[in-house]
This record gives structure tokens, sequence and C-alpha cells, in this order.
């Protein structure tokens, strides 16, 4: 399932990416790895702010859409 689809409160661990090489490439710079957990921290209708290797980050839904998650 996608990380755009996670609930609040959720740990979610990265199995794969979707999309072109370069946006695999943004987000692997940002920290999104496979095998790296992902906790959803807050979401509103724009965007999310993500737990991930203990740094808050912030990203938009259409990109957490390319993140899969188990």
């Amino acid at each position: 399932m996608s990380l755009a689809f996670a609930n609040l409160g959720e740990t979610k661990v990265i199995v794969d990416f979707t999309g072109k090489e370069d946006v695999k490439r943004h987000l692997q710079d940002m920290g999104f790895v496979k095998g790296e957990s992902v906790k959803l921290l807050s979401e509103n209708e724009s965007g999310m702010i993500l737990l991930v290797k203990g740094v808050r980050v912030a990203i938009n839904k259409g990109l957490a859409s390319k993140i899969m998650v188990a």
C-alpha cells in the first residue's frame, strides 16, 4: 500500500518506490530507504509530517503516494 494511505500514529516499513529514477533518488536522499521504518506524525489535506531515522520530514501526498509500505 502507499504511504499516503497510512493512518495517523502508524509505523510502517518501506518496501519499494514507484515513479521515475530522479524521484526515487530524491526520496532516498531525504532518508526514505527500503527497510526503514516511517511513522506518520501529522497530516492535512496537502501533506504529511513523518518521522524517518529520528528526523521529522514533511512531504506532500503526491510524493507519499510514490512510497510503498507494509
